[in-house]
């Protein structure tokens, strides 16, 4: 990917700093709106005999993960980046999986939103450590209450999923 060329967004942060934040918050980002189709996928296509229940968890996370996904982009653009243009751009940056199948058990879905809300916490781990290297206080400050949001939903589902 070609660089962006450089915004007149005002920031103390150093131009290096700018860009190791931007590409792990466009990461993160990516995976948000991953796991956030994902989770409204599942939430429509849920049943079985906790289908009242699931899909309604299903629907407040997706909620959550979109509610984020703002979040990030303005921080990105706050310290004078470029974010996601597109559903391509998300796709060649996203690490969490599609799911496309017709049908997955609904133990199967938990299981799998659970796994992939705990690959975001690596993610929004490596937004901290970029924001801390680059000296980022706000970044490294809000990137903790996206990731207690993560380990909350990664919990209701793993208390969801037991048998």
């Amino acid at each position: 990917m070609a660089d962006a060329p450089d915004l007149d967004t005002p920031t103390s942060l150093a131009r290096n700093d700018v860009r190791s934040v931007t590409e792990a918050l466009n990461a993160s980002l990516a995976d948000c709106f991953a796991l956030y189709l994902k989770t409204k996928n599942f939430h429509w296509h849920v049943s079985g005999p906790h289908f009242r229940d699931y899909h309604l968890m299903l629907d407040e996370q997706a909620a959550q993960i979109l509610g984020v996904t703002d979040l990030i982009a303005e921080r990105v653009r706050k310290i004078g980046g470029t974010t996601l243009r597109s559903i391509g751009d998300v796709a060649r940056r996203q690490t969490i999986n599609d799911n496309d199948r017709e049908q997955v058990p609904a133990s199967d879905m938990l299981a799998e939103l659970r796994d992939d809300n705990l690959k975001l916490v690596e993610q929004f781990r490596a937004v901290k450590a970029a924001a801390e290297s680059a000296g980022d206080n706000a970044t490294s400050g809000i990137v903790d209450d996206w990731t207690d949001e993560a380990e909350q939903r990664a919990w209701f589902l793993f208390e969801a999923g037991r048998n």
